[in-house]
């Protein structure tokens, strides 16, 4: 017996100590190999939603989600802040907070939807750029010093717990995007590097430690470099001791000089033309020209499905992955055209 024994405890020992470990510098990290069920995967499902999607609007060939933005710069000859006006007179954006309802999100409705369209994972907007969280995070309401989040704010739910549940109940991988900055964060506006230590980084953490998502898509990155966002910190702690070390896949959007460059997954958006050799990529794109609802497009603004199958086409041929994005309303809802 002893004669077993003792190889086999030694090949335990010379497997634990194989494995990879890591460093918080790029040279070690980018040296990471891609997991293989998303280089399988192939296809997946974006989701902007948040509260942009109460007006759901923009000018055509713009991003919907960025309407706060878009209001308070006067952007698109003003037709934004227009719009804004004579919908919502002196309501200010943080106002349709309330009005944000969700009341017919199901999401097992939509896990179905997601599998049955062949979306092997799904990524879904844990918070964009205007900071207001799809889960009840209390760094939102302590730094923006007013209710901030789906749980105590609209819907009074946890829309991303409640995703993830029902993606477990199907063969589809949960993820989640995340915005790194915020518009006008009160600490942003004074301190990036004060924001990304109090704020930004704290809820990466708890985000990714409560829900445990498959992929963790950030953006928002351009604003600062990924030293004072400290991504290079988060991702060693997230490849070494993270619980999903072993099968986390992230992207390249962790500062100012990473996109395309450092980190995982190269993430061109709206850019048929890329595709990178010897590097993990996926394309991604709306069904029209915005990622977040927008009640501007009509129907021949969307690709057609024969579309959206070529482009799926296109990246798998060439190497890259296919993240098709949808845009539900305010009550929750995916437009039937979107569904179709």
């Amino acid at each position: 017996m002893r004669i077993f024994l003792l190889p086999l405890f030694v090949l335990l020992s010379l497997g634990l100590t194989a494995q990879k470990t890591y460093t918080p510098d790029w040279e070690s990290l980018d040296s990471r190999p891609t997991p293989d069920w998303w280089v399988d995967a192939k296809f997946g499902i974006f989701i902007h939603w948040g509260v942009y999607s109460v007006p759901g609007f923009t000018t055509k060939g713009n991003y919907a989600e960025w309407y706060q933005h878009s209001v308070e710069n006067n952007a698109h000859k003003g037709k934004d802040r227009a719009y804004h006006e004579a919908n919502y007179g002196s309501r200010t954006y943080y106002d349709l907070a309330d009005d944000f309802h969700a009341e017919l999100y199901n999401p097992d409705e939509w896990a179905r939807l997601f599998e049955r369209a062949g979306a092997k994972y799904a990524v879904f907007t844990s918070k964009h750029h205007d900071g207001f969280c799809l889960w009840p995070n209390e760094d939102a309401n302590k730094n923006w010093n007013m209710p901030w989040n789906s749980e105590v704010r609209g819907p009074g739910r946890d829309l991303l717990g409640e995703f993830f549940t029902a993606l477990n109940k199907t063969k589809v991988k949960p993820g989640l995007y995340f915005s790194l900055y915020e518009w006008y964060n009160p600490i942003w506006q004074y301190d990036h590097a004060q924001y990304a230590t109090e704020h930004a980084m704290p809820q990466l953490y708890e985000v990714v430690q409560r829900y445990e998502p498959w992929v963790v898509w950030t953006d928002g990155e351009w604003e600062a470099p990924s030293d004072v966002w400290q991504a290079p910190q988060f991702l060693n702690w997230l490849y070494t001791e993270s619980s999903v070390r072993d099968q986390v896949v992230v992207n390249d959007r962790w500062g100012s000089d990473t996109r395309f460059t450092h980190g995982g997954v190269y993430t061109p958006e709206y850019q048929p033309n890329l595709d990178f050799e010897d590097h993990a990529w996926e394309e991604s794109r709306g069904m029209g020209a915005s990622y977040g609802y927008n009640r501007a497009e009509d129907a021949w603004d969307y690709n057609s499905a024969q579309s959206l199958v070529l482009h799926l086409i296109d990246k798998v041929s060439r190497g890259g992955n296919f993240l098709l994005d949808v845009g539900p309303d305010a009550h929750g809802k995916i437009p039937p055209i979107m569904q179709e």
